[in-house]
């Protein structure tokens, strides 16, 4: 029978098995690959088992580790849920938010928003985690998560807040070069700029008619503000939000006769947290403001 368990080792072996890695483990932790390693040495000793097998560029959890996991997780949510519900009956607005948006979001539409909120607010302090990967609100990974679909996890506080336009957009210096396209069909004589792995701009093409494959992209990366900078630079045609295309000067948005869909801007925290004063005042500035994108 396994007595004393220590909870850093279970947190050490959530994150190893999360990230897929020590070394990325160690990132997202801000810790040590040998902090890590030892902590999964001791606990192997105390279980007994191996839970890890090494593969190409990380680990790989073993049949026994999988199980072990289930049940890292379960504690961890139950210590989440918790910590939510001391969280949920404290009453001043003094201490930090932890905020999760996309790596847009977060670069071109919340340092304002935030910076006038600590106008208002100055005892509270904000983290903000600029990722496009879903953090778990119910493990505490974020106080409040800014997304563009409707989020879906068990006892979640959401609020659609509004929706924001995108549109097709290239600078000005590549345009001096290349004749802004009209035309659906004339999007692919230009160089377009998209996502690696992601497929949400081959969908989105999908709606100019246009089917298109992980090659058309002239240059490709999953991380948004890098692909608007090389609409910034010249490399060619991207997407952005319009609030976001419209107030960059080097810039001009390609008008062809389709739009894609508005996206819904949505809010979200766990549901316990909506009477902490403090996380409950900064998600409704959030929603306030927000509610603006788009207009």
């Amino acid at each position: 029978m396994v007595k004393g368990l220590d909870w850093n080792l279970l947190q050490s072996f959530i994150a190893v098995s999360e990230h897929g890695s020590f070394s990325a483990a160690a990132r997202a932790t801000h810790g040590s690959q040998a902090t890590l390693s030892r902590h999964i040495s001791m606990l192997e000793g105390q279980l007994d088992t191996h839970l890890f097998d090494r593969a190409v560029g990380g680990t790989e959890l073993t049949s026994r580790g999988m199980e072990v996991l289930q049940h890292a997780l379960a504690m961890a949510d139950a210590a989440g849920r918790l910590s939510l519900d001391i969280e949920g009956h404290k009453t001043n607005l003094s201490g930090t938010v932890r905020i999760t948006a996309t790596t847009v979001t977060s670069t071109f539409n919340l340092p304002s928003i935030l910076a006038e909120l600590r106008r208002e607010e100055p005892e509270i302090d904000v983290e903000l985690v600029a990722s496009n990967k879903t953090d778990n609100l119910l493990r505490r990974e974020a106080d409040i998560a800014v997304r563009m679909y409707q989020p879906t996890q068990a006892d979640l506080f959401a609020r659609k807040v509004g929706e924001t336009g995108f549109g097709l957009f290239a600078a000005n210096a590549y345009l001096e070069r290349n004749a802004s396209p009209t035309t659906p069909e004339e999007l692919l004589n230009h160089d377009f700029i998209g996502f690696d792995k992601s497929d949400l701009i081959i969908e989105a093409l999908k709606r100019f008619g246009l089917n298109v494959q992980r090659e058309f992209f002239a240059f490709r990366c999953d991380d948004q503000v890098v692909c608007w900078n090389m609409v910034l630079q010249g490399y060619g045609i991207g997407f952005n939000q319009l609030e976001i295309g419209e107030r960059e000067p080097r810039v001009s948005r390609i008008n062809v006769s389709v739009e894609p869909s508005p996206v819904p801007v949505w809010l979200a925290a766990h549901s316990e947290l909506k009477t902490n004063p403090r996380v409950r005042r900064v998600f409704d500035f959030l929603a306030d403001k927000l509610s603006s994108m788009g207009r």
